[in-house]
């Protein structure tokens, strides 16, 4: 389970979980991946950053709390990608999500 940083409710995770999107990108070698759940108990998105470096141990960090605005404009930005798992995809929607950083 992941922890709602805005007020601390369990948000499921898995195959009965809430991830409203998730986009993957490769920055310098690593791959990050970025999945976005929203709390429907106060409607913040908590997001996961899971981080597999080139060479290492993957690690997963969590930031936010994100409000409903900003969270919703970053699932609909990355909607507009067909394929938003591909770490190598440099789509219009992936470049402006990761800020023209990847690889």
């Amino acid at each position: 389970m992941i922890e709602c940083l805005h007020c601390g409710a369990d948000l499921p995770t898995g195959n009965d979980g809430d991830c409203a999107a998730s986009i993957s990108g490769s920055i310098m070698g690593d791959e990050y991946t970025e999945s976005f759940y929203l709390c429907t108990q106060c409607g913040f998105y908590t997001v996961k950053v899971y981080i597999e470096p080139f060479l290492g141990e993957g690690v997963a960090r969590f930031k936010g709390p994100m409000s409903r605005e900003d969270g919703d404009a970053a699932v609909e930005l990355i909607a507009q990608c067909s394929e938003p798992w591909d770490k190598k995809c440099r789509c219009k929607a992936h470049v402006e999500y990761f800020q023209g950083q990847l690889d």
